[in-house]
Parts: C-alpha cells; structure tokens; sequence
C-alpha cells in the first residue's frame, strides 16, 4: 500500500465526518447517550421490594417480625392491611409486590416453641423479581426465627455452677446448629449490578457504533457517485479499506477513553486489573467491529439496506447474545453454539475479567486470540469483495 494515497484517502474520511454533524453525532453523542442512559437506569439490583402487610397478631413478637422487614433496605413497607381484598387490590395495582399475612396465633406459637406459619403472597407475573423478593423474605424470616430459638435456648439452659469456671454450657433444653455457611463473596463484595453490568456495556456500545459507522462509508460512495471518481484514482482496494477504517477507529479510541472515564469517575465502576492490557484488548475488537461495519458497508450498496444489516448484525447479537444481560448458560444449546461466533461476547468477557477480576492475558489468550483471528478475516474477505470495477 501506498503511503500518501492511504493518507489521503483516511484525510478525506475525516473532513467528512468533522463536515457532517449527524456522523459526530452517530460516533460520540449516541454512545455517551447510551452509556448514561443504561447506566443509570438499567440495574438487576431488586431493592425496595414495595410490601403490604395484614398484622392478624398485633403483639409485641408480631411488631418485631414486621420491623424485620421494614427496617431493611430491600423492602418498602407501604400498606397496612386488614383484609385480604385490600392485599389483593394492593397487588393488582403494583402498589405492592409482596404481602406477608401474619396469623393471629403467632404469638402464642412461638411461647410455645412451635413453628407459626407466616404467609407470603407474591407478585409472580414478574418471576424473576418475585423470586428474588422471595428469597429476600425468606432469609428475614430465618434471621427471626435464629432470634427467637437463641432466645428460647437461653431461657432453657441452666446456669453454670460456681466452680465451672463461668464458662457456659449447653443444656439439654437448646440444640446449637450444626452446620453455619459463612459466604464470602469475590470481586464484587457489595454485588453492585452496574459494577457487573458496566464493562459489558462498553463492549455493546462500541460493537454498535462501529458497526453503524463503518457500514455507512462505502455505501454512501456508492449513493453519492463519488466512488467512480475513486475507482479512476491509482488507488488499490486495500487503501481505499484502509484509509476508511482510519478516521473510525480514532472516534473508537476516542470512545474508548471516554467510557473508562465515565465509568471511574461517574458509576464509580473500579478498575482493578491493568489499562493497558484493556486498552489493547479494546482495539484488538475495534479493529474486528471495523472490519465487519465495512464488509457489510461493501456488500450493501444502499445506505438504507446498510444501516439495517448493521443494526441486525451489531446490536441485536450484543445485546441478546453476548451475556450482556441473559446468561448464555440459560440459553438453549443451539442458540449457546451461536454465541461462540458473536465477537461481543468474548470482549465482555475479557471487560468483566480485567474491570472485576484483575486477570491477565494468561487467562484471556483464547478470547484476544479469536478476536484477532476474527478481524483479520473479516478484513480479508472485505478486500476480497470489494471489486474496483462498475457493474
């Protein structure tokens, strides 16, 4: 390739895009848009669970129970029942998600040491939310009822003699458990659903923009009858490919640089492995969305059909394919077998594992290998269907 006509091919592109405001808009506007408005609106986090609540008790154990739940950051007490009608009503207008009713011989069960069935009726025409505030329902309960068996322990076991030493025993009126699960969790101690859903986000936004982009470049040649002016040029088709993808790539990094800004200094999204290895793993992906924007920008001759097949073949494999969001072990096997050819997929693993995990190219060799090996194919079959003559 020449030099001089590869740099005058990529000054061209650039004076269009700096000239054309929907481009500038297209490259920077809408993937900052997309950052913020994802960011900050799209979380997997359940909290505030809006609850009712029908208290049949009214004692002191009953009014602890239920403080369990509305001192907690992941229920909202908003209404207090006192029939079922109203809890149905209550949940037919999403006033409330979940309603506990608590049976009017609680108390009494509990003196007794036997088990009182609390009910919970819950909103399922959300299953993944209703689950999720079920669980969190249940181990409120279970953090109650370790209170109340605590308690009964003590006031059934005797008290030490005076030459024990002090050291409590047990008696035979209390069981200790045998088993306690002590969770630790890695990476994300505070299981903040934008600290895992931040780096993928990254991989979307920019898979999407660059694949609209360059989409665009070729056909609009084509739809303006500027491209019979090149083809008379002395210019190849890999400096014509090139000097295209030049000024994209740019706006890419550009993006790039924003979105890690915006991530640590925003979203408060930590960075715990290495920069430059995201940054080089961040091209290496860039340069495979380029190449794929192009050949579909080669294939498609209008810009209309082009837009299309970009937004077909970016967006909707990004969001849906890439374990953006849905787990890709939840899919079905064929559609799992898919996944192993969306390029999206492995970048946001590899954004996950460096942005979470610290991890390093010893374990993201695979990914960064496909995703040079992705590129590099795209590209050439890109050059290869460019043809330099009019049909």
């Amino acid at each position: 390739m020449n030099p001089r006509r590869l740099k005058a091919v990529a000054k061209k592109e650039f004076l269009h895009v700096l000239r054309d405001p929907r481009s500038l808009m297209m490259g920077i506007g809408i993937p900052m848009l997309l950052l913020f408005l994802f960011g900050f609106a799209l979380t997997l986090d359940v909290d505030r669970v809006p609850l009712v609540v029908w208290d049949q008790c009214e004692s002191a154990q009953s009014r602890d129970f239920i403080s369990r739940f509305s001192g907690s950051r992941y229920f909202d007490l908003r209404i207090r029942s006192d029939n079922y009608r109203r809890i149905e009503q209550a949940i037919d207008r999403r006033e409330a998600l979940i309603a506990l009713v608590v049976p009017p011989d609680f108390d009494r069960r509990l003196s007794l040491g036997e088990a009182a069935v609390v009910q919970a009726v819950v909103d399922g025409s959300d299953p993944n939310t209703a689950t999720i505030a079920l669980g969190y329902a249940e181990a409120t309960a279970l953090g109650f009822s370790r209170q109340v068996a605590m308690k009964q322990m003590q006031r059934t076991t005797p008290l030490p003699p005076p030459d024990s030493g002090g050291g409590a025993r047990q008696g035979g009126g209390g069981k200790i458990p045998a088993l306690e699960l002590r969770p630790r969790v890695w990476f994300n101690p505070e299981m903040v659903s934008g600290h895992f859903i931040f780096p993928g986000l990254i991989a979307v936004v920019m898979m999407i923009m660059s694949g609209i982009l360059t989409s665009l470049c070729m056909a609009r040649e084509w739809e303006t009858g500027t491209m019979e002016q090149l083809m008379a040029t002395p210019l190849t088709g890999p400096e014509l490919i090139f000097g295209k993808l030049v000024p994209y790539f740019c706006i890419g990094v550009l993006d790039l640089a924003l979105s890690i800004a915006l991530g640590e200094f925003v979203f408060g999204v930590p960075l715990r492995g290495s920069l430059w290895l995201l940054t080089a793993m961040s091209l290496l992906f860039l340069f495979g969305a380029l190449s794929l924007g192009i050949l579909i920008s080669i294939i498609a001759k209008s810009q209309l059909l082009a837009s299309q097949l970009g937004l077909v073949a970016t967006m909707l494999p990004s969001f849906l394919l890439s374990g953006f969001i849905f787990p890709i072990e939840n899919m079905p096997l064929p559609i799992q077998a898919v996944t192993h050819l969306i390029t999206a997929r492995w970048f946001v693993f590899i954004l996950r594992g460096i942005y979470l995990k610290d991890v390093g190219l010893g374990v993201l060799w695979p990914e960064a290998l496909f995703l040079a090996i992705f590129g590099v194919v795209v590209l050439a079959v890109a050059i290869k269907k460019f043809k330099k003559r009019i049909a």
